[in-house]
């Protein structure tokens, strides 16, 4: 049980494309966001549609994986932990982030072939 103390599983869709940073040390990190959708009916039988928007984040090989093969709307899996990060922004006030550090891949939809 202590590999599920912070795991997070998730499919969803990419709502941009990874915007890949390197940095001197060569090392990569791609960040995004991406939608998770869940339908189900309320109280009165209504059909509702509920989306919620996640920021995720890759280093190293995933980033460079990312960086190559992640396209606006494209259908994942991923997998990996929640990270809580913070800074000052132009202002000086203190902002805090939650992001999801994926640490697997799968990519999910039809695969496309060339005519």
């Amino acid at each position: 049980m202590y590999a599920l103390k912070n795991k997070v599983q998730l499919i969803g869709n990419l709502g941009n494309a990874p915007e890949v940073k390197t940095f001197e040390s060569g090392k990569k990190k791609a960040s995004f966001r991406m939608a998770t959708t869940e339908v189900y009916r309320n109280a009165k039988g209504e059909k509702v549609k509920e989306t919620t928007w996640h920021n995720l984040i890759m280093w190293g090989k995933l980033a460079e994986i990312a960086e190559k093969h992640l396209t606006a709307g494209k259908e994942v899996a991923i997998e990996g932990k929640l990270v809580n990060r913070s800074y000052d922004d132009k202002d000086g006030n203190k902002k805090y982030i939650t992001e999801i550090q994926v640490n697997e891949l799968l990519l999910l939809g039809v695969k496309t072939t060339e005519a």
